[in-house]
């Protein structure tokens, strides 16, 4: 728990399933708008339709098949966070936005990441996994990152038996938080390696492999299939207990929609920052 007195006000948003350059524009909107303390501090809840590979913000565009990418029909984006790339499909998306001065983002990015890693962790554990979110030690001799973020948990991040079950990444900008993170809920997590760029087969075989013992879904961790609302709802409660927050269910504010539709324009949807790199 935060504190013992009132419980803090934050805005919570469960917006409609959409594209990935509208996504990582209504963050970065969002971001904007809490920093300036023009809306509550957020958690949103999303997903993505369709499904969406994301880079990190400085990974190169020499890790995707872009021809490959093309056959699947999936979408391509670039986040406003680091790491690695993700493909966005079969998960529920959760982005928290805030001041740095607001008390669960206080401090260095480990304290609230570490903070907010407490908050999933319950909302894991309460669908009835047994999960952990320990720091992670380094490796010196470790080579170049892979081009999977789900391959290496990072500090904090949630883990199953060993194997990854949330990716997560934050980003600071003047005085503002913002920290997203991905949960797949089912299906084959190594989709993904069908559309980055390998050598050759057995390299990209190899890659499946090693993902599939580093990572989880919820359905492989827990043996059955949770709902986007299921794990929503799980969230929401967590968020609420673990971290001494109400949540007041709230829209976008006309303000956020007018940034995000122009964040898609120059920004997200605009092949040049995509493949800036």
């Amino acid at each position: 728990m935060m504190n013992q007195g009132k419980p803090n006000l934050w805005r919570l948003l469960l917006t409609p399933e959409a594209p990935g350059a509208w996504n990582m524009a209504v963050d970065e909107a969002i971001l904007e708008a809490a920093t300036h303390r023009e809306v509550l501090p957020t958690l949103r809840l999303y997903a993505w339709n369709p499904p969406c590979l994301s880079l990190g913000y400085a990974q190169p565009i020499s890790d995707v098949d872009e021809s490959r990418l093309e056959k699947f029909d999936w979408d391509l984006v670039r986040r406003p966070t680091g790491g690695r790339a993700i493909l966005h499909t079969d998960e529920l998306t959760y982005s928290v936005c805030g001041p740095e001065d607001e008390p669960v983002l206080a401090g260095d990015i480990l304290s609230s990441y570490k903070r907010l890693s407490s908050a999933i962790l319950a909302a894991i554990e309460q669908i009835g996994i047994s999960v952990q979110a320990l720091p992670q030690k380094k490796n010196a001799n470790s080579k170049s990152p892979e081009p999977v973020c789900f391959e290496v948990p990072s500090n904090y991040e949630i883990t199953a038996d060993g194997k990854k079950l949330v990716g997560s990444a934050q980003a600071r900008r003047q005085g503002g938080v913002l920290q997203h993170g991905t949960l797949p809920l089912y299906g084959d997590l190594t989709r993904i390696v069908q559309v980055l760029s390998f050598p050759s087969q057995t390299s990209r075989e190899q890659a499946a492999e090693r993902l599939l013992s580093r990572a989880a879904t919820l359905h492989t961790a827990l043996g059955e299939i949770v709902s986007w609302k299921q794990a929503a709802d799980s969230f929401i409660q967590a968020f609420q207990n673990t971290l001494d927050l109400e949540l007041a269910p709230g829209q976008l504010t006309e303000a956020e929609r007018t940034r995000a539709e122009q964040l898609v324009d120059k920004k997200y949807g605009n092949p040049a920052w995509v493949k800036r790199l």
